[in-house]
């Protein structure tokens, strides 16, 4: 459950982490489908005998499908602030991929606030920085800077 705050309070968060979601296991069959979804079938992420003669060893998510998860990941992570209507994707203004997520890993992401910038019309833009990390691994899989636009009620 995220926290929820007065956006008031905002302020007292930027440069925070704000949380650290579950971990969630990227399978084979998930990668398969973000296969057909984005018509990207290259071999590494989708034939295993072909994955298992690269340097990875296996098949690899793609690193698109990494970030489509920032949604169900980081979704209790993330500040919540008080009166909001709705909340919209705004876009990313920085993304890394920095180490490829092979098949039955499992990814979690860690939220950090970087700002709260209020907008005419009763808005907030909320920017987050999202590390998706890989479990037992050092690197993460990625860093993303990524905009969500806040509208209060």
């Amino acid at each position: 459950m995220a926290t929820v705050v007065s956006k008031e309070e905002l302020a007292d968060y930027i440069g925070k982490e704000t949380g650290v979601s579950d971990w969630m296991k990227i399978d084979q069959e998930r990668i398969n489908q973000f296969a057909d979804v984005t018509e990207d079938h290259q071999f590494i992420h989708i034939d295993p005998e072909a994955a298992a003669k690269t340097p990875f060893g296996t098949t690899i998510a793609h690193g698109f499908l990494t970030l489509s998860l920032l949604t169900p990941l980081a979704a209790g992570s993330t500040l919540g602030v008080k009166g909001t209507m709705m909340g919209v994707n705004y876009g990313c203004d920085k993304v890394r991929f920095m180490s490829p997520v092979k098949v039955n890993s499992e990814i979690r992401a860690r939220v950090k606030l970087v700002s709260a910038d209020e907008k005419p019309g009763n808005r907030i833009l909320l920017k987050n920085e999202i590390t998706i990390e890989i479990n037992g691994e050092e690197r993460p899989a990625l860093i993303a800077e990524w905009l969500t636009m806040v509208f209060l009620g």
